[in-house]
């Protein structure tokens, strides 16, 4: 079989299934779109489940893909285990309605016994016990030997959800040998000699809520092969720790560290979690993912955490993580775009966020530690639930890092009796606060809305009369509120637009007879009422007619930045192709947000032409006219729609004269000269295969354009020359600047080379060995490796040691020449030990290590303890 890496193997798959017509989908985000029902992308097929369901339209009826996948249900395994994984990569391919059964299984054979040349003595197959006809195939056209294609039962080889798309699977197993198992091993039992690389998923019922499964007029295909578990197979790897690309990565840990991997089972697991967390954390924040204490930002900061705490194990103390994303980002940046472009940002975001946990883990760690002696010593398993809770409220220790922690020491924590603790504090907040909480959550149950309705007149009225139906606080109607109050109110008819297709909801307010509401916000619930919600400024509230006015000057501003991404949306496709899509938005009162797919980044030069063909456009004073019809019509009519909506029996269609069409339910300007004007301020990654610009209309463009032109008053000013001259003023600054550093550096070579003959001049001898140790004063510590890789090109069997003192710090250096790296000899270790001795810490490769110190006056008792090590 062909030895292909993790990165050729992903191409190759892609490009295989591309030459039999599949369209090439980018990875979809790691954060689900428009799926309440999952928190992050756990399979291939995640992503796709509307287009199985007939909720929404594929962009081709072939499609493959390489996603992106994160699952942490069986995070305390990682490590431990040679499959588990956080982070993996599914490679799939999809037919919906096109292709089926005749045309997966041969191709699935094709590209592992040709494409990736396994031979075909060694693969068997699983299939569903009913399913004749794939079994057929596999043996009459494939020639699989009748013994090596095994029925099994519905648990093992049937794919279901409760109710809708079904159907049987056939999976593909590799032989791995003997060595890896029995003689009477089979595919679909225990063991380790069979291991599935491939299932193939049949979905040819619609199951319904009596549980029959009704046959689909056009049975789909739904296919998933872990690139990680093929890559182990044909790398002949034990694990996936070994592949190439993951395998580069313990290595660069073990370099950090100092570590030999394979002398301690434990600090092997600790090098594993952290070469596995470290791809699930670079991709997550470079999929928009930022730390929080719930949903996926917790995941995010669990996994950072996590690792954190792993590399302290490893004796890494400092924030080290946002360093080793590097490595992820220069490897899978060839397929994922979106990390290189945001490298800084998601190293900053990394960084950030282990530098305020490593300010707590050490307080946590030292009352952990004592907590558990005290179990140990009174002969206990448990540690109580109001400690734990202590640790996360006072010290900002997570209670599953606790978990995690004790359970490695045979221990457990009192679940019931810390959530009783967290049960108390949650209900403490809830009096305390005020009543700025007002229950709203898009994932509630609505029901207290049913059997309520109103009528939206926001599209053509600003204002009208209406009539309070409901007051609602937390989900529950009440019957009025008082001043200060906020609360969920319900109309019979309103004007406020209610937060929906990337544009943000109204504010204005709503007049009764003796009160005043301030309407900050409007939701909409997901049968489609305009919830507002209001804070009552005057009188007290009840149900009655009212007057409700919307803030206009803020409607239309959202008004002109929504009607600008549909001129931005023909524009991009003018410019960039057709294949652009719109892949979701934010349309707020004072900048707007595009996202849609294109494969990388715009050049300057097209972003240039497609401002300027905005802006044409609005130029051209073109009308917007709205047109309600059917979604067929519609279609016939060429609107656009996002093929991941799903439209109901009437649409409206928006029509800037002749240039742009598409289906939309926002508010907009009646013609395109009310835009004013269009300004680009950035254009980013999102995630692969997305992009992203921002922008702004209007009023903002010329706030924009002033402060620009008050920046030139400013740098005219501070660099004496008039504004027309600033440019070439500052490239004559810069290149002055360029030559005086070039002097600087001249400057400072010699003075480091007085230095290196003042420190060659100090070297000592003992044995066959040589070393030194001297104190530099304002020396960086990029200075002291320089001067320490230029003494040990010039002397064999050296130990150096350096300490620079700069800004009241100490660093210290170690540095061995290559002939001497062998135990004892490892500048981490022995970097390790001394830095001690001036109350620091530090670690490195076993040829240059680097620590810091805190007290100055033990700076000499360190660099003299060098002659004591020898």
């Amino acid at each position: 079989m062909k030895n292909l890496g993790l990165h050729e193997i992903r191409k190759e798959f892609l490009s295989f299934f591309e030459k039999k017509g599949h369209y090439v989908l980018p990875s979809f985000s790691l954060i689900p779109k428009n799926d309440k029902s999952l928190l992050l992308i756990g399979a291939g097929m995640a992503p796709m489940k509307k287009f199985f369901t007939g909720e929404a339209t594929p962009p081709a009826k072939r499609v493959t893909t390489c996603q992106k996948c994160l699952r942490t249900g069986d995070i305390e395994n990682v490590g431990k285990t040679d499959r588990h994984a956080t982070f993996f990569e599914m490679l799939g391919n999809f037919s919906f309605g096109d292709y089926f059964k005749k045309e997966a299984i041969p191709w699935a054979w094709e590209f592992l016994t040709v494409n990736l040349e396994i031979p075909k003595e060694d693969l068997w197959v699983t299939v569903y016990f009913e399913d004749d006809e794939a079994y057929n195939i596999w043996k009459d056209e494939i020639g699989v030997p009748e013994e090596k294609i095994i029925r099994l039962g519905k648990e093992d080889n049937f794919w279901e959800l409760e109710v809708g798309p079904s159907g049987p699977c056939t999976e593909i197993y590799v032989d791995r040998g003997l060595e890896y198992g029995s003689e009477d091993e089979r595919p679909g039992g225990e063991g380790d000699r069979f291991i599935e690389v491939w299932n193939l998923v049949f979905t040819q019922f619609d199951k319904d809520e009596k549980g029959v499964y009704n046959p689909l007029a056009h049975p789909n295909i739904d296919t998933g092969m872990g690139l990680e578990r093929i890559s182990t197979v044909l790398q002949h790897a034990n694990n996936i720790f070994e592949i190439d690309a993951i395998k580069e990565i313990l290595e660069e840990i073990k370099n950090m560290s100092g570590y030999k991997y394979g002398l301690d089972k434990k600090l092997d697991e600790s090098a594993r979690v952290i070469t596995d967390h470290i791809r699930a954390i670079t991709f997550l924040v470079g999929d928009t993912v930022r730390p929080s204490n719930e949903g996926r930002g917790y995941v995010l900061r669990r996994l950072i955490r996590r690792a954190a705490r792993h590399g302290r194990l490893l004796g890494l103390k400092k924030a080290f993580l946002y360093e080793l994303c590097d490595l992820i980002i220069d490897s899978w940046g060839v397929e994922y775009k979106e990390l290189i472009e945001n490298r800084e940002k998601i190293k900053d975001v990394i960084k950030g966020e282990e530098d305020k946990f490593l300010t707590t883990i050490e307080s946590g760690m030292n009352i952990l530690s004592g907590l558990i002696e005290k179990l140990e010593a009174d002969n206990k398993k448990v540690l109580g639930g109001e400690d734990v809770f202590k640790l996360y409220d006072t010290y900002g220790f997570p209670p599953d890092l606790t978990r995690e922690i004790l359970w490695e020491k045979g221990l457990e924590i009192d679940q019931k009796g810390f959530e009783e603790k967290m049960d108390e504090q949650r209900e403490r907040a809830r009096n305390a606060r005020d009543d700025s909480n007002i229950g709203w959550d898009s994932h509630a149950d609505e029901s207290v809305f049913e059997g309520y309705t109103n009528e939206f007149l926001g599209y053509d009225h600003n204002s009208c009369q209406g009539e309070i139906t409901g007051i609602f606080k937390n989900y529950k109607e009440v019957e009025s509120a008082e001043p200060g109050e906020k609360v969920m109110v319900l109309l019979d008819k309103t004007p406020f637009y209610g937060e929906g297709g990337g544009q943000v909801g109204d504010t204005g307010y709503i007049i009764g007879s003796d009160f005043k509401l301030r309407v900050f916000d409007t939701k909409k619930t997901r049968e489609g009422l305009h919830l507002h919600l209001v804070e009552v400024l005057e009188g007290c509230l009840q149900k009655e007619k009212v007057g409700a006015e919307i803030d206009v000057e803020r409607r239309n501003n959202i008004r002109r930045n929504h009607s600008v991404t549909h001129l931005l949306h023909k524009a991009l496709k003018e410019t960039l192709g057709s294949h652009v899509n719109q892949a979701g938005s934010l349309v707020e009162a004072d900048r707007m947000r595009f996202d849609f797919t294109h494969y990388e980044a715009i050049s300057k030069e097209d972003l240039k032409k497609i401002e300027a063909r905005v802006n044409e456009k609005i130029f051209e004073d073109l009308p917007v006219v709205t047109t309600i019809t059917n979604p067929q019509k519609a279609g016939e009519m060429g609107a656009i729609g996002l093929f991941e909506e799903k439209y109901g029996d009437l649409v409206r269609v928006l029509s800037m004269g002749d240039y742009s069409m598409e289906l939309c339910g926002g508010t907009h300007v009646s013609n395109t000269a009310q835009i004013s004007m269009f300004k680009i301020l950035s254009e980013s990654g999102v995630s692969s295969g997305v992009r992203r610009i921002e922008s702004i209309t209007g009023l903002a463009v010329y706030k924009y354009l002033l402060k620009a032109d008050s920046l030139r008053d400013d740098l005219s000013r501070e660099l004496k020359v008039n504004k027309s001259d600033i440019l070439q003023k500052t490239k004559a600054n810069i290149e002055e600047i360029k030559k005086l550093h070039k002097e600087i550096d001249k400057l400072e070579h010699d003075s480091a080379k007085d230095e290196v003959s003042k420190v060659l001049e100090n070297i000592k001898t003992k044995g066959d060995i040589n070393y030194v140790s001297y104190k530099f004063i304002d020396k960086d510590v990029n200075t002291l490796r320089d001067m320490a890789d230029e003494i040990r090109s010039k002397i064999s069997k050296i130990v150096i040691l350096f300490a620079g003192i700069i800004d009241g710090k100490i660093n210290f250096v170690c540095a061995l020449s290559k002939d001497l790296v062998k135990n004892p000899y490892e500048a981490g270790k022995i970097i390790k030990d001394i830095a001690k001795i001036a109350g620091g810490s530090g670690g490195g490769r076993p040829d240059m290590a680097t620590a810091g110190g805190k007290i100055l006056e033990k700076v000499d008792d360190a660099l003299n303890s060098l002659s004591d090590f020898i």
